[in-house]
C-alpha cells in the first residue's frame, strides 16, 4: 500500500504539508517516497494547481 493518497485534493494537502515540512523541493520528496514526479504532477493539474519552484508548494 502506498503512503500517498490517491484523492486528488487530499493528494494536495499531503504532498505541500510534506514539501513544507520535510522537503525543500518536489524531486527530493519523490525521491525519497518512490513516487512517479510526474504522476503527482498530472494529478494535481487536474484540480488546477501546478507546482511552484519558488514557493517549494502547488498553487
Amino acid at each position: 500500500m502506498s503512503p500517498i493518497p490517491n484523492d486528488p485534493v487530499i493528494l494536495l494537502s499531503f504532498i505541500n504539508t510534506r514539501l513544507r515540512d520535510e522537503y525543500p523541493s518536489l524531486a527530493e520528496l519523490c525521491a525519497a517516497l518512490s513516487a512517479d514526479e510526474s504522476v503527482i504532477s498530472q494529478k494535481l493539474d487536474a484540480i488546477g494547481y501546478t507546482y511552484d519552484q519558488g514557493t517549494n508548494q502547488f498553487r
